[in-house]
């Protein structure tokens, strides 16, 4: 599925990862191609070794659970409340999510930190609506498509849309360890896992005009769709879902070729192969399909941060002159299924 209608922008984009407290240090991170990867404090893995992560230094290892995920997304979702702070109280919905269900992380996991964070949030904007999910590595981008489509539907005037992930509780790491997804010199497909939260200030390009707000970026097109062939499963995956998420994206009209792509692969086959498969069912639509980008490779793999954080990269290379063209396509998948994409356009776009 794909949202269509009015022209919808970006006004404000937040972020916190391994790299940088906010988007520009983030950015100016994977930029220069910096890792945070690190040896864990004291988890070992299976083969002996401190297991390899990326975490957040400004919050204290043994902080867990729903508050530490909040302290990792209140910072970056201020700072893409920011054109709206002081302007009254302008109402907010949110819509946030968090990675999917696993040991350490139960259900209701992703409702016990949207309220936490609308507490946090509700002295700076009047937040109303929205809700949560626990999304996946989908679930930055899931939460901008709904975000598209309440505001389209005329349900929202602002739509603040993150997610925010964590892989650093001991029974996350061990349950990620056990089903041999941990990166290590024994195990070079597997990932390195990290935390971090992104955060996306989305309205119509209209709404922004009368609120004298300077668009960053225009979502020319959000889409999701769902993969039966799933990694951990018997099952070969052939890129049918995540093809039907671009295809959705191209379907409705001429769209210029796509000049950079952003992704959440982070160094496991499957996701490798997926793309792969994808791009085959999409002819034509790539300047160079192997030309993607993959930060998880700089700030580790961040789960339901993702999409949003793709986003703060474009928008600091648009603020920088360094993006290599006008249309970015960002895309993640998540591990119960959900695939989701966005094409993204340079602010003169919008205008």
């Amino acid at each position: 599925m794909m949202v269509k209608g009015d022209t919808i922008v970006v006004v404000g984009v937040g972020a916190r990862t391994p790299l940088g407290f906010d988007a520009t240090s983030s950015a100016a991170a994977v930029r220069a191609g910096i890792s945070a990867i690190q040896d864990h404090p004291y988890m070992i893995d299976r083969f002996g070794e401190r297991m390899k992560v990326t975490r957040d230094t400004g919050v204290d290892v043994d902080l867990r659970g729903p508050d530490r995920a909040v302290e990792i997304a209140v910072s970056p979702a201020i700072q893409a409340l920011g054109p709206l702070v002081g302007s009254g109280r302008a109402e907010v919905t949110l819509i946030l999510s968090t990675g999917e269900s696993r040991p350490g992380q139960p259900d209701g996991f992703a409702a016990q930190v949207d309220t936490r964070l609308r507490k946090r949030l509700a002295q700076h904007v009047a937040l109303t609506g929205g809700g949560s999910t626990a999304g996946g590595h989908a679930g930055g981008l899931l939460a901008i498509y709904h975000a598209c489509k309440s505001l389209r539907e005329g349900r929202a005037k602002f739509c603040l849309a993150g997610g925010v992930d964590t892989y650093l509780e001991p029974e996350t790491l061990e349950w990620l360890d056990e089903n041999e997804q941990l990166h290590s010199e024994g195990n070079i497909y597997g990932f390195c896992p990290g935390e971090a939260a992104g955060f996306t200030l989305l309205t119509t390009l209209a709404t922004a005009r009368a609120s004298g707000l300077h668009p960053l970026l225009e979502i020319v097109g959000s889409s999701i769709a769902s993969e039966e062939n799933r990694i951990k499963t018997e099952t070969v995956v052939l890129g049918e879902g995540l093809g039907a998420a671009f295809r959705f994206l191209f379907q409705d009209g001429p769209i210029d070729p796509v000049d950079r792509i952003i992704c959440d692969m982070n160094g496991e086959r499957y996701r490798g192969n997926e793309y792969g498969f994808a791009v085959i069912r999409n002819p034509g639509h790539f300047k160079d399909a192997a030309d993607f980008e993959t930060p998880a490779d700089c700030w580790g793999d961040v789960g339901a941060a993702s999409g949003p954080l793709f986003v703060s990269l474009i928008t600091e290379a648009e603020a920088r002159n360094y993006q290599n063209g006008p249309l970015s396509l960002i895309w993640a998948s998540s591990e119960k299924g959900s695939r989701a994409a966005v094409l993204l356009g340079g602010p003169r776009r919008a205008a």
